[in-house]
């Protein structure tokens, strides 16, 4: 039994790794396509589920050949899924890559533990104290950028966190988690098609920002995605919450490596407080 839990365990660790690459992944191909700007921000969050929804449908029928939209997913998630990529796309117009992280992850961290909290599951001791450490390196790596912050942007990227907490703690108890992802995907398309088109005039797709696009939806979040749902019934909100504070980590090195950025002692001091704010979080017993 004790051989089985830790398997268990193991395996959630490593889906949660790699979903959490995903979303580094994510952060750095949207910046990449839109600071060209490569592609408008309509048309990216559009290609982005367009493309995650047909990855994940090919997949799951493989699986189950009923559609999946009439099996799993449901329109509140899909819902959040495309309030959560919209927001997202649209805040990074206007903040900076540093600020935009502080914005999203402090939002994802106060939904998930306020309703963890709401819930009457009150982290421990451990726990705030890895969240205050954690947050405080998130703020450390944050805080050149965050001298005048655009107020429209802030609050996109605060419905953005908000959002995908929503999607993240409705995702907790999916019992099949590919096919909840490839409905939600299926359903998120059609949400998301009329309001591209208010936008038609202002259309910029180039290939590179296709390209860049489809990744992002087929790779970074539609399986990326699948991966986290499938970690997240081993882990409370509280955690769940705490380990997506190293995704501006990763996606920071990523940039380091593949966009040419330097590395500085402070990204190094950084990422060393919010990986061991998680570790002491983690180092909890589960209650």
């Amino acid at each position: 039994m004790q051989v089985t839990k830790q398997s268990a365990t193991a395996r959630s660790v490593l889906l949660a790794s790699l979903a959490l690459a995903g979303f580094a992944a994510n952060s750095l191909l949207c910046r990449a396509a839109l600071r060209g700007p490569a592609i408008d921000a309509w048309s990216f969050t559009a290609v982005r589920l367009g493309s995650g929804a047909l990855v994940l449908g090919g997949i799951a029928r493989l699986r189950r050949p009923t559609p999946v939209s009439e099996r799993q997913g449901s329109w509140i998630s899909a819902a959040a899924l495309v309030a959560y990529a919209s927001a997202f796309s649209f805040a990074y117009l206007r903040l900076s890559t540093g600020v935009g992280a502080l914005a999203l992850f402090s939002s994802v961290q106060a939904t998930m533990i306020g309703w963890s909290i709401r819930c009457g599951k009150r982290p421990s001791a451990l726990e705030w104290c890895g969240l205050a450490l954690a947050l405080a390196g998130l703020g450390y790596l944050t805080l050149p950028g965050a001298s005048a912050p655009d107020v429209r942007g802030l609050a996109l990227m605060a419905v953005s966190g908000a959002a995908w907490g929503v999607y993240s703690l409705r995702g907790r108890s999916s019992r099949m988690p590919l096919l909840a992802t490839a409905g939600n995907f299926a359903r998120g398309v059609p949400l998301v098609l009329p309001l591209a088109l208010l936008v038609w005039g202002a259309f910029q797709v180039s290939p590179r920002g296709l390209a860049l696009a489809c990744a992002s939806g087929a790779l970074a979040s539609g399986l990326g995605y699948s991966l986290w749902y499938a970690a997240l019934p081993r882990m409370s909100a509280t955690r769940a919450a705490l380990v997506q504070l190293v995704v501006p980590v990763l996606a920071a090195l990523a940039g380091v490596v593949l966009l040419g950025e330097v590395v500085s002692p402070r990204l190094a001091i950084s990422g060393a407080l919010i990986l061991g704010g998680i570790g002491l979080a983690l180092a909890t017993p589960r209650r």
